[in-house]
């Protein structure tokens, strides 16, 4: 009797201290792995934080890598090991946006490789001021945990709603929605970007919404439903976790 007592309690207080809008099937973030002693990983770490060659390694490397292929360049791995394979297309691609063709993964060629992925793989035809008007109209549909239609939203399942209207497709979580399109700063966001929260400066990506211009944007409440709020209210400040831009029309980061 008691054990099941304590379960129920157990199950009670994890409960209590999830924020309010926690996703559905929000998952628990990872302690990310420390970096293998390996010669080639000390390399990648020492050498510099900005300029990556062959034989170094990195997240950054993994997705540049990614992005080459969506572009149709061949390379070898999308593991995040700097082969000379990544290298040679990288040349590739900086003699195709007149950037100097060393080879080498530098901020530069990182950020031109995003914006021109971007284009090719961002959301076309629709402008935010349309997605800001169709979130607009659900104004007080409840919230519902888990809910993904206008009897009821939950944070992500109003913003891929939204996009859909349009013919557009985001994932379903907010941690997936928080992968999308390309990183956009606080003060470069326009109407129809995506912003997202987090319950602490070290956890993961637990509640989103559309940004609707004038520092205020559109999501699920668990308290009020669909509402419009400020990024500088009291609550949401401190929360602030990112921006993604998933709408061509809003333009390249720079």
């Amino acid at each position: 009797m008691w054990k099941k007592i304590s379960a129920v309690l157990a199950c009670f207080l994890v409960l209590s201290i999830l924020p309010n809008d926690a996703e559905a099937n929000k998952k628990k973030a990872k302690t990310p792995k420390k970096p293998k002693t390996t010669a080639t990983a000390k390399k990648s770490t020492t050498k510099t934080k900005s300029t990556y060659s062959v034989g170094d390694t990195g997240w950054k490397v993994r997705i540049a890598q990614q992005k080459l292929q969506v572009l149709g360049y061949k390379v070898d791995n999308t593991k995040g090991d700097f082969t000379t394979d990544t290298a040679n297309e990288l040349k590739k691609f900086q003699r195709s946006n007149k950037i100097s063709a060393s080879g080498k993964l530098d901020e530069k060629t990182y950020q031109k490789l995003m914006s021109v992925a971007f284009r090719k793989e961002g959301i076309k035809g629709v402008k935010g001021a349309d997605i800001v008007k169709t979130a607009s109209k659900y104004k007080g549909t409840p919230y519902r945990y888990g809910g993904t239609t206008p009897k009821g939203f939950d944070c992500s399942g109003y913003v891929q709603y939204v996009f859909k209207r349009h013919k557009a497709n985001l994932t379903r979580t907010a941690d997936t929605q928080g992968l999308e399109g390309i990183a956009v700063s606080k003060s470069q966001l326009k109407s129809g970007d995506l912003v997202f929260f987090a319950a602490s400066k070290s956890s993961g990506i637990t509640h989103g919404g559309i940004y609707a211009g004038n520092g205020n944007f559109w999501h699920s409440s668990s308290s009020r439903g669909i509402m419009l709020s400020s990024l500088s209210d009291s609550y949401w400040a401190p929360r602030y976790h990112s921006a993604r831009r998933v709408l061509v029309s809003n333009g390249e980061v720079k």
